[in-house]
């Protein structure tokens, strides 16, 4: 059940059943010539509304404006600080806290995204009687099984065939000859140094990945695959919004 698609008196009924609330996060940024610019928001609020089914938990809009100033050469970007991204995220927590949302699980799409929304877990950043849980949608090992049944070291980092492929199973599928090509293989040196989306200036980033992917053969994506993610992600996020809910 989607908040904005709610009246005051059904979200007020829902209180009184339950205090907790999904908030799907990701980014609007480039995911490579063929994977939508909304693709981790996408991704993010598609898992949610699926793993809501599921539980009955009801799920804030989508937080789609948020850092990703690495990207910023590729025409669609859209960045915001990570400075404001807290700050903002902050508030929304404040408020939903205020009216009885006091068990809030961030579902995340974005890499960026997570060091400024662990530190909401932080005393100090949030109201007392408030409990934060933060999962991406790709943390669960069903998931990760899949990702390395399809893809392999191809998944890479940035504009991946698991997330491509959603949104291939959710919204459209995007044709680009040039994506056949298989883009720069990473060492996991490099992966490992660069994991959270910690990438150079904007101009550097495009020079070095000039089609956007990060070492992600997303043309192996394909819709059925995105069937069998979301669902997966789903179902598994599901059991540990809900294990987390009645502990």
């Amino acid at each position: 059940m989607r908040l904005d698609l709610c009246t005051w008196r059904e979200v007020e009924a829902y209180l009184k059943q339950s205090s907790g609330i999904v908030i799907p996060v990701g980014s609007n940024e480039q995911h490579g010539p063929i994977g939508l610019i909304g693709t981790d928001a996408l991704c993010a609020q598609s898992v949610a509304l699926e793993m809501a089914k599921l539980t009955r938990a009801l799920v804030a809009p989508t937080l789609c404006y948020t850092p990703a100033p690495f990207n910023m050469s590729f025409p669609g970007t859209i960045s915001i600080s990570e400075e404001t991204f807290q700050q903002m995220v902050e508030e929304i927590v404040t408020g939903l806290a205020s009216q009885g949302f006091t068990k809030l699980y961030f579902l995340n799409g974005h890499g960026a995204n997570l060091a400024p929304l662990k530190r909401l877990q932080e005393p100090v950043r949030r109201p007392d009687n408030c409990s934060i849980r933060i999962r991406s949608w790709w943390d669960f090992e069903p998931v990760n099984e899949l990702r390395r049944d399809f893809y392999g070291d191809w998944e890479g980092m940035h504009a991946t065939p698991s997330e491509v492929a959603i949104t291939q199973a959710t919204h459209r599928i995007v044709e680009d000859v040039s994506a056949t090509q298989a883009p720069r293989k990473l060492s996991a040196d490099y992966m490992k140094v660069h994991a959270g989306d910690k990438h150079g200036p904007a101009d550097q980033h495009r020079r070095d990945f000039p089609d956007g992917r990060v070492g992600s053969h997303s043309a192996l994506a394909r819709p059925e695959h995105g069937e069998a993610l979301l669902s997966a992600a789903a179902s598994a996020a599901a059991h540990d919004y809900a294990d987390w809910i009645d502990d």
